[in-house]
């Protein structure tokens, strides 16, 4: 088989010449479509859910609440998401955390405060995740000004997930879509919209290289909200965004992309995939999969018994519902449970709001799963599934 390599520097695409070459990716969910769209799952199960409010806005506080995430540390859930006065991404947003004591969750606090740029405007501050090293908790924020410019990643660190460092500048050119994911050999990835930061460093805060889907024309490249728009005018792809990635057995790290907006091709309603055969060091290029989504965020991971799951808005419209879907090998999905489906009531109006199940983002934890995600990018609850709930059908 012949290939024609575009490889340079940080990002490495591989175009095949071979007819015989997949086109497509085989990793599927199985989902039926009606009207050109993915509409319903054969045999998806409704399991028990614990559904907790951790934050809900009132008159007095800020009213945009999104970008969420969650981990365990010292035997204790821990949150984080972005906090907007009323408006997505505008200036002056800032990050949150909570945990959940014996009590329950916590009065949110915050944890990163934007920095004002010279001319007097308040930057832009995304959650960015947390890295659990040890016996220390390392929380992030992808940092960005209005136009988009100087993005960097910031970090801050606890022994007791209550008393924080000063903030770090890691000179990291990312806004991630998710926190640090350990791969088998231990290093570090950040998946971003198209690029995907690494480290060997296991606290999570030096070391890091860039790497990804971009173009090398495009270095030095700055990952933020606008700039996987040129990337995929560039590549001539879908516009592809907001990466999470699994590793599978064979250890490949397979990076699921979400389809967005208006791009050339045009966006299509299944996720798009890209590969890593070298640990995250090199990406191919991405290929359309069979694993239906709606123009949606989510989630990857693994249970404890191995299994792979996703868990995220692969079905109809408005991200509803909020699905879990289950894999033995990595590739068919086909164990769907339904986790919400539920209608919430917008209280306050704000630009770029709305969503019912919006950037589900997961963590296993005492015999749990937990789901955080937010209601109309308002309000932001805790979704919790037992384990056992979620045991395949013999």
């Amino acid at each position: 088989m012949k290939r024609h390599s575009l490889c340079l520097a940080a990002a490495c695409f591989f175009l095949n010449s071979s007819a015989a070459e997949p086109q497509v990716s085989p990793v599927t969910d199985g989902a039926v479509w009606k009207d050109g769209k993915p509409d319903s799952f054969v045999g998806a199960r409704h399991p028990a859910v614990e559904v907790t409010t951790l934050f809900a806005p009132g008159e007095r506080d800020w009213k945009y609440s999104h970008h969420q995430s969650i981990t365990a540390f010292g035997g204790q859930l821990f949150a984080i998401w972005s906090s907007s006065e009323r408006d997505e991404d505008s200036p002056g947003q800032r990050v949150m955390y909570a945990y959940r004591n014996e009590k329950g969750w916590i009065r949110p606090r915050i944890l990163f405060q934007p920095d004002i740029e010279p001319d007097g405007t308040l930057r832009v501050l995304t959650a960015a995740g947390f890295n659990v090293n040890g016996d220390t908790l390392v929380a992030y924020a992808g940092d960005y000004s209005t136009d988009h410019k100087s993005t960097r990643l910031l970090a801050r660190t606890s022994k007791d997930g209550r008393n924080w460092s000063a903030v770090q500048d890691l000179h990291v050119p990312v806004c991630p879509n998710h926190g640090p994911q350990r791969t088998a050999s231990g290093r570090l990835i950040i998946a971003g919209n198209t690029a995907f930061p690494y480290t060997d460093d296991p606290a999570g805060l030096k070391g890091w290289k860039m790497s990804g889907i971009y173009p090398a024309s495009m270095e030095p490249f700055q990952d933020n909200p606008s700039t996987f728009w040129d990337v995929a005018e560039r590549s001539h792809l879908s516009n592809l965004c907001e990466g999470a990635f699994y590793q599978t057995d064979d250890g490949v790290l397979h990076m699921m992309l979400r389809s967005s907006g208006k791009s050339w091709p045009p966006p299509s309603f299944n996720l798009w995939e890209s590969r890593s055969t070298d640990n995250g060091a090199t990406w191919d290029r991405p290929r359309e999969t069979a694993f239906s989504n709606t123009d949606a965020k989510f989630h990857f991971g693994r249970l404890p018994d191995g299994r792979y799951y996703s868990v995220g808005n692969p079905l109809r419209v408005d991200r509803v519902p909020l699905v879990v879907s289950v894999s033995r090998d990595g590739v068919t999905f086909d164990q769907h449970f339904v986790i919400g489906d539920q209608r919430y009531k917008r209280r306050f109006d704000g630009g770029s709001k709305g969503g019912e199940y919006s950037y589900p983002h997961s963590v296993v934890f005492d015999g749990r799963l937990h789901v955080i995600a937010a209601r109309q990018k308002e309000t932001v609850e805790v979704f919790s599934v037992a384990l056992a709930d979620l045991e395949a059908k013999h």
